[in-house]
């Protein structure tokens, strides 16, 4: 592993106020830190000279003596973020603004510990070139505990994994493991369409439900890692989940329940890009399916709205297709269900597919790093 200085206190707040926001000001970091000119000339003295830092003028010029804007080097490190679903392991190497710069997917043939992280092994090897990362992540579904243990991963049947350390033991990177919601609530966060914003909610709808929120500038974390808003019900005349629960989100808006709808009523095997296709052609089969999930998407964005007291949401996951072809019907329902007196709901659309999931985990990373850039 690479030995590294650890930052902390104010130094350690203004790399993670520069990475985030940066390229930006000296008089807006000092009021973002409530930070006085000396202490921040002296810290960023100290990140410049580490490398970490560059200080540049603002791009077009200025009258008079151009003001310098205070930058990451996002060129000078990089991260492996890694996604596990229930078949393969998504990598992505990034710089360190968690942008992509290379990939790979392996499935693996089972889901032993052991074989998903020889996986994970191969795509650090081949991703690596053979430069070495500065630090791994990896996200999954279920209960994840210290950012390092497994307690729960129900989509790979795992329980009681102690897959940090094991990666760290293979990989001989710090390793960090993180629930993949979370994972993916702090890449919006630090540089996706969350940017920059205090408070926002995030929505997933793809092979699951999936919902984080972000309020005081800081990622709400659950002690159990499992999909809270699953079952909240959106149609009381909706189809059943697995779980004898009727017209619940995970029934009305994760794939798997979309596609099983639709092969019954047209009595063949249908996959989600076909039923898409099918809506998006106006066929009345498909439409039954699909309009009845979009009012149910809609309902489900007021409610993270209104009950998490945002009006920020940022929508993403594999299942994003389905808003596109029905989004005017999302729309209605959204207001339908958001006072008149509210502010309108700011909708932002995260259209990555499982690379995005691996951005997250990439994300995690980096933040667990920021303490050792120096």
């Amino acid at each position: 592993m690479r030995a590294e200085s650890a930052i902390s206190g104010p130094t350690l707040e203004l790399a993670r106020t520069v990475l985030i926001h940066g390229p930006i000001s000296r008089t807006d970091v000092m009021r973002l830190l409530d930070m006085s000119p000396p202490t921040l000339t002296r810290l960023a003295r100290e990140l410049t000279a580490g490398g970490v830092f560059v200080e540049d003028a603002e791009p077009g010029g200025a009258v008079g003596r151009p003001p310098k804007f205070l930058d990451v080097r996002w060129d000078s490190r990089r991260y492996l973020g890694v996604k596990l679903t229930g078949t393969s392991v998504v990598a992505v190497s990034t710089d360190l603004r968690a942008t992509e710069l290379d990939r790979r997917e392996y499935v693996f043939s089972e889901q032993s510990v052991d074989a998903v992280c020889d996986a994970v092994v191969r795509a650090h090897d081949e991703l690596s070139g053979g430069g070495g990362f500065d630090a791994v992540g990896v996200s999954l579904g279920g209960t994840v505990t210290d950012r390092r243990f497994v307690i729960r991963a129900p989509f790979l049947g795992w329980r009681d994994v102690d897959l940090g350390p094991e990666l760290e033991r293979r990989l001989r990177v710090p390793t960090v493991v993180e629930n993949d919601i979370v994972a993916l609530t702090e890449a919006q966060h630090w540089f996706g369409e969350g940017r920059g914003l205090t408070d926002f909610a995030v929505i997933t709808i793809g092979a699951g439900v999936g919902h984080g929120y972000v309020c005081d500038d800081r990622v709400v974390r659950s002690d159990k890692g499992i999909g809270l808003a699953g079952h909240i019900r959106l149609d009381p005349l909706g189809p059943v989940c697995p779980e004898g629960h009727r017209g619940c989100a995970t029934a009305m808006l994760t794939i798997p329940s979309l596609c099983a709808q639709a092969s019954v009523a047209f009595g063949r095997g249908v996959e989600f890009d076909e039923l898409i296709a099918l809506a998006a052609g106006g066929d009345p089969v498909a439409l039954a399916i699909t309009e009845p999930a979009g009012r149910a998407l809609g309902r489900l964005l007021a409610l993270a709205a209104n009950l998490g007291m945002v009006s920020t949401i940022v929508l993403a996951g594999e299942g994003l297709p389905l808003y596109e072809v029905t989004e005017p019907i999302v729309l209605e329902a959204m207001r339908a269900d958001r006072d008149d007196e509210a502010d309108a709901i700011d909708l932002r659309l995260d259209a990555a597919d499982f690379v995005g999931w691996a951005r997250g985990a990439a994300a995690v990373a980096i933040q667990s790093s920021v303490h050792r850039l120096i």
